[in-house]
């Protein structure tokens, strides 16, 4: 570790298929490009993730040899990451969660930071940190600060790839996103929208594993309003781990690709992860300079 006082920790969700890691080491090396003074460690916020890859550190030389970072096999907590930097010597700590939008995870993150800038001490030296603070996710979030449209905005024109391919496949595009069943998910179809004003000629429906908009809806935006039979189905996902292999383009019958193709559709699934595009994970190096400069810190980075 790099001494000196201010570190980066990148929270994503987090995954336990190996070629998915990828899309998450390929937005550190932007934000260590972009900070290179700034050490960046890995925390994953998904209980169930952290712990397969406690199992799997059993046999670490496996997962080395498959070109999974180390960092990766024995990451950690919110808690044990920012107490592993504070034993360190780094008092200010950046949080950049990596997910999509301020839902479930995301609102867990912000309460763990929030304790952690409540510890008081009696003197003033002993205090722990000087300030934790976090960024806010791809598609913004709520507030006056930052307008969640422009975020949105900016990440859905990252997606000219997925367009062009459309428009090469004349098929429409399909995105299935996380979501949960805790809270609006409204953010989807806020996003559909706009990727319709974005690129009038191309039919793009977002849905989601959890809440809404679910399969059900999506089959019946396609019954109704495709100008296609041909569907490009894409994770709007930071990676494409186990939702994607599995619920997505999986083998069994309830999968989206198996689904839709029941509708009379030809299905082309894309296995690629946003992380993996280089334009997305720049986002995440603007939020975090963003953060920096709210709550002056310094990055010693060139903008």
């Amino acid at each position: 570790m790099k001494s000196g006082k201010t570190a980066i920790v990148l929270a994503s969700f987090g995954t336990t298929v190996p070629a998915a890691v990828q899309s998450i080491i390929n937005i550190q090396h932007h934000i260590e490009n972009a900070f290179p003074e700034i050490p960046v460690k890995h925390t994953f916020t998904s209980n169930i993730i952290r712990k397969i890859w406690k199992k799997r550190q059993l046999e670490r030389d496996q997962w080395l040899q498959q070109g999974i970072p180390a960092e990766i096999i024995d990451v950690k907590g919110i808690i044990a990451t920012i107490g592993e930097l504070q034993e360190d010597g780094f008092r200010t700590i950046i949080v950049q969660p990596t997910h999509i939008y301020a839902m479930e995870q995301f609102i867990d993150l912000i309460s763990y930071v929030e304790a952690l800038n409540q510890i008081k001490t009696i003197k003033q030296r002993w205090m722990p940190f000087d300030k934790i603070v976090i960024g806010r996710p791809a598609l913004g979030g709520w507030g006056d600060c930052y307008d969640y449209h422009e975020d949105m905005k900016r990440a859905l024109k990252t997606l000219e790839d997925d367009v062009a391919l459309a428009r090469k496949e004349q098929a429409d595009l399909v995105y299935m996103a996380h979501g949960n069943d805790y809270m609006s998910t409204g953010i989807y179809g806020e996003s559909q929208k706009m990727m319709g004003r974005l690129y009038p000629d191309i039919q793009t429906f977002f849905g989601a594993v959890e809440g809404y908009p679910e399969l059900e809806d999506i089959l019946l935006m396609l019954r109704y309003h495709s100008k296609s039979k041909k569907v490009i189905l894409k994770p709007f996902m930071i990676v494409a781990g186990d939702h994607a292999l599995n619920d997505m383009a999986g083998e069994k019958p309830e999968s989206w690709q198996n689904v839709i193709a029941k509708e009379g559709f030809e299905v082309l699934p894309v296995l690629h992860g946003l992380g993996e595009n280089s334009a997305f994970a720049e986002i995440f190096v603007d939020h975090i300079r963003d953060t920096a400069r709210d709550h002056e810190i310094g990055l010693n980075d060139e903008k």
